[in-house]
Order: structure tokens, then C-alpha cells, then sequence
């Protein structure tokens, strides 16, 4: 049975897939025929802001929520 450590892994592995091949391999790959793949793959500046505002985002939210710990236990 799955729990919810085992979907948080998956999709972390398949966001690291898709953000590795996206960044990394797109330039010794030929396009997949996947069009959001490919659109990814043919950018040049937003590839970086589309895969990099996860792991941002998740940062800012647990930001706030220490200093919202800190405020409240002050």
C-alpha cells in the first residue's frame, strides 16, 4: 500500500527526470515529440524560471512558517 512518503519520492524523481532532461540533456537529445518537453527544450531563459520556481517557492513557505513559529513563541 502506498503512503505518503512513497508519492512525495515519486514525484520528486520525476520532477528531477523531467527538470534534468529539460536543462541538461535537451542539447545531446533530439526533441521527444512531447510538446511541453519540447517547448522547454527550445528556451533559452524561461526553462530556468519554470523548473527553479518550485524548490523557490517551497523556500519561501517554509521561510514564513519559522518566522511565523519564531513570532508566536516570542
Amino acid at each position: 500500500m502506498l503512503n505518503i512518503g512513497h508519492i512525495i519520492t515519486t514525484l520528486t524523481v520525476v520532477f528531477f527526470v523531467i527538470a534534468s532532461y529539460a536543462i541538461l540533456f535537451n542539447t545531446f537529445l533530439p526533441l521527444s515529440g512531447v510538446y511541453a518537453l519540447d517547448v522547454l527544450a527550445q528556451d533559452t531563459h524561461y526553462k530556468y524560471f519554470t523548473l527553479f520556481i518550485i524548490p523557490v517557492g517551497a523556500y519561501f513557505v517554509i521561510a514564513n512558517w519559522v518566522g511565523w513559529q519564531y513570532y508566536q513563541n516570542s
